[in-house]
């Protein structure tokens, strides 16, 4: 199953496929991390925090 490979938290296999690049299988970061977020091809941290 994969995983995102900043926090290793378990994404479904439609997430996957979505948001990451065809030759890649985990994500780089996914709803689960707090301190990170995509910007383009590239990730970075927050801005601001990001609570519910």
């Amino acid at each position: 199953m994969p995983r995102c490979q900043n926090c290793e938290s378990f994404v479904t296999r439609a997430y996957a496929r979505v948001f990451t690049p065809r030759e890649t299988d985990e994500p780089r970061v996914c709803p689960q991390c707090e301190d990170k977020i995509r910007d383009g091809n590239d990730i970075r941290d927050a801005r601001s925090p990001r609570s519910n």
